[in-house]
């Protein structure tokens, strides 16, 4: 919206072309969706905390949990406000990448809304039904997979890279749509599970969504692309600015959601955040790239896997409780152990898939 104020301002102040910079707009974007964390967030919790929508804990949990009763939830509707405000202040509205990113993870916010507003505010403990979430989940899911599809207009946008591996890429044809549903609903629900600790899932969506963002900029800048090897493709250097908007937003709610926590974020924002990184992934071409840089929320859901499919077949536990950092903490592992821990495995990950750009 202000890159078209700034363009029209050129006529007078030829000053006004740096807006037109990437680089500018994404940091003016993590300032914009900081600053905006930053103002509404006491606001939004003192009215949580009015109407009393806090959150419920389980009575087989860790015991230190128990204390977290009543903290207010449903704090996502922070991060989303925060990112669709900055993101439409500073992004090309013109650019189809934005308007998909961006209506992906407002969709997915809605289905997190209405199960927490179910739990939190009608007092149904079992909210929107597994069946009911994942049937919009996998609707909204197909939705933008088969768009991207169907709008691809270079072999690129549909091909499947493989990290580390010089000019190795897959023809996925029609396939694509079936891996990128299942990129997409994957991300999403893998981060749902890693949220249940005090900052435990925000911030390594903060590093990951920042490095999808410096993978978004090479692959839409074609002297960086041919560079590095990569397929160059025209326009999707601009959901950086999108990518800096989470990156904002979500240090902004990590501020109130560091241990101990006076915010949720509640499904309206994990599932949210969850979608927004598998569809950055698939944008951007970097699927198998986000499974190595999100590992911690691909271990948070393998745990889950398996527990259940063991308990089900052999009436055994392999942990004491999942998803993971449950295990941990019953261990003896303090919470804010386990979440620094976990935030250091992050950054490590993520270093590894950035280096994929260079090591190939």
């Amino acid at each position: 919206m202000l890159l078209y104020l700034a363009e029209y301002l050129t006529q007078f102040d030829s000053g006004f072309n740096v807006f037109r910079y990437l680089t500018l707009r994404a940091i003016l974007g993590v300032l914009t969706a900081l600053v905006i964390s930053f103002l509404v967030g006491p606001m939004m919790i003192r009215r949580l905390s009015a109407l009393q929508i806090g959150q419920s804990v389980r009575d087989d949990g860790p015991e230190s949990h128990f204390s977290k009763a009543g903290t207010p939830t449903m704090g996502g509707a922070l991060l989303l406000v925060a990112i669709s405000v900055s993101t439409l202040l500073w992004s090309d509205l013109g650019n189809r990448y934005v308007w998909t990113v961006l209506v992906v993870t407002l969709l997915f916010g809605i289905i997190g809304l209405v199960d927490d507003y179910k739990k939190l505010v009608l007092r149904d403990s079992r909210g929107l039904s597994a069946r009911l979430k994942y049937f919009w989940q996998s609707l909204f899911g197909l939705g933008v997979a088969i768009f991207l599809y169907a709008t691809a207009s270079t072999p690129a946008e549909t091909q499947l890279l493989v990290p580390y591996l010089k000019d190795v890429s897959i023809d996925m044809g029609p396939w694509f749509v079936v891996l990128s549903y299942f990129v997409i609903v994957g991300s999403s629900n893998a981060v749902n599970l890693t949220d249940g600790l005090d900052g435990l899932a925000i911030m390594p969506t903060v590093l990951v969504g920042g490095a999808m963002g410096i993978f978004a900029y090479v692959t839409g800048h074609v002297d960086f692309a041919n560079y590095l090897k990569i397929p160059y493709m025209p326009g999707v250097g601009e959901v950086v600015v999108f990518c800096g908007s989470i990156v904002g937003a979500g240090l902004g709610f990590l501020w109130f959601n560091a241990y101990p926590a006076q915010v949720f974020m509640g499904d309206v924002g994990a599932l949210a955040l969850g979608a927004a990184l598998g569809v950055l992934a698939v944008v951007v071409r970097q699927e198998l790239v986000l499974l190595v840089m999100g590992g911690v929320f691909v271990m948070e859901t393998v745990s889950v896997m398996l527990q259940v499919t063991s308990f089900k077949l052999t009436g055994r536990r392999i942990f004491r409780m999942a998803p993971l950092h449950h295990h941990f903490e019953l261990k003896g592992w303090p919470e804010p152990r386990v979440i620094v821990r976990f935030w250091i495995v992050t950054v490590i990950l993520v270093l590894i898939g950035l280096a994929s750009l260079k090591i190939r």
